[in-house]
């Protein structure tokens, strides 16, 4: 691949990104439903239909390899940056109960819905040599999934970040995704194994070495490192190396052991100190380069990923099948959860809509999924519409239950049951 070729695709990739982000922006949509969707019309689903020759020219398949790199590594400091986010807060410590109904049931009820609507999606749907439990659950993991980088930029955009159904679907969906991606890492390590369950117990011992070394040795260093600041205060250099070595380490292990190069940045972030100073460091200086260059980078890989054979006759029906059925399960979940825990049916219903958000987060699993071979073009297309359209309706929906604004009673006490 010439390196013309790789300038010429990052300049379309992040034109069309930033050129749909805002648009998306302007009619009320978090600007990554705008750059989900720039993948998608950059695709064979859009851009391969009305300008074939084009598309072929501009993202012929061996040229794709510089791309998917680059996109691997904004994947990478992505999850490292989400797994140091990952934390227990005091609105989550004070109500854990509260948290951890939405979090069981919005988990639960999706899951259940998965297994349920395998067995009519596996026959058709699933590649050759898939048995029928790893796509199961694979789906399971797909339809729990909540984006919590999406649920939070909604709440703050909203000013309701403090209220009490804010609080607690951000609480809940700290618990939610904790549990889907070890589902998903279970799934992937069950298909990355040639060994059955022999192999699965081998990267089972390494995955808790691993965890055994991060948490016990490497967290108290880091904490050391911490306290040799710069002459500015910030985060030494030597500390900032030190993360980088360690992160792609992490996940070097992890795709070592037959797992995505995700799990190991993720888990990596996880187990850093929670120190606020370092997280302020780190996302100025990662998220500018990861989230503006690589990740659109990502989300176009996954548009090539995707088929217009979804649009189509039975496929049709399965796509929305697959979104009613993503879509009610988890507003069902995340609201009964809620008014278990004692809120009111708005609150309930608000909290409901927040877990249905998707958005990079679905993205990445589903991706995963094709990577490994769990599922195919045609059933990701469905995947990546299904997150597209959860993420979409989660504004209007939360205006539909709580208005745009928190009334300032809101923000201060629970609401009543």
């Amino acid at each position: 691949m010439s390196v013309t070729t790789l300038l010429l695709q990052l300049v379309v990739i992040l034109t069309t990104a930033r050129l749909c982000g805002w648009v998306l922006r302007h009619v009320g949509q978090p600007s990554v439903v705008g750059e989900m969707a720039a993948g998608l019309m950059l695709g064979p689903a859009v851009m391969g239909l009305l300008f074939p020759s084009l598309h072929a020219q501009l993202f012929a398949k061996e040229s794709l390899q510089g791309l998917s790199s680059l996109a691997t590594v904004g994947l990478v400091l992505f999850m490292f940056v989400v797994g140091l986010e990952l934390r227990a807060t005091r609105n989550m410590r004070a109500q854990l109960q509260a948290a951890g109904a939405v979090g069981v049931l919005s988990v639960l009820v999706p899951l259940v819905l998965g297994l349920a609507i395998s067995p009519a999606l596996h026959p058709t749907l699933a590649p050759a040599g898939v048995g029928f439990w790893p796509f199961a659950l694979f789906m399971a993991a797909a339809l729990s999934i909540t984006a919590f980088p999406v649920m939070a930029r909604i709440l703050k955009d909203r000013g309701m970040t403090r209220t009490p159904f804010g609080q607690l679907s951000l609480s809940a969906a700290a618990v939610v995704d904790v549990f889907a991606w070890i589902l998903l890492a279970f799934v992937v390590a069950l298909v990355g194994t040639s060994d059955g369950y022999a192999g699965l117990i081998k990267i089972t011992v390494g995955v808790v070495v691993m965890l055994t070394v991060l948490f016990l040795g490497l967290k108290p260093a880091f904490a050391w490192l911490l306290r040799v600041k710069a002459p500015d205060g910030e985060p030494s250099t030597t500390l900032m190396a030190a993360l980088m070595i360690g992160l792609l380490v992490t996940a070097l292990l992890t795709e070592w052991l037959h797992l995505h190069a995700v799990f190991g940045a993720f888990l990596f972030g996880a187990c850093l100190p929670r120190d606020d100073r370092l997280l302020r460091s780190l996302s100025e200086r990662i998220e500018p380069i990861s989230i503006v260059v690589l990740m659109p980078l990502f989300f176009a890989l996954a548009g090539l990923g995707t088929t217009a054979n979804a649009f189509s006759g039975a496929s049709l029906g399965a796509m929305l099948l697959i979104v009613g059925v993503a879509t009610v399960g988890k507003i069902a979940g995340g609201a009964a959860g809620a008014r278990i825990a004692g809120y009111s049916w708005r609150d309930s219903l608000a909290t409901g809509s927040l877990m249905n958000a998707r958005g990079l987060m679905e993205l990445i699993v589903i991706k995963i999924g094709l990577d490994v071979g769990l599922i195919g073009p045609e059933l990701f297309t469905m995947l990546l519409v299904m997150a597209l359209a959860t993420t979409a309706m989660t504004g209007p929906l939360m205006t539909l239950c709580v208005g745009r604004k928190p009334k300032p009673a809101e923000t201060a006490a629970h609401a009543e049951p």
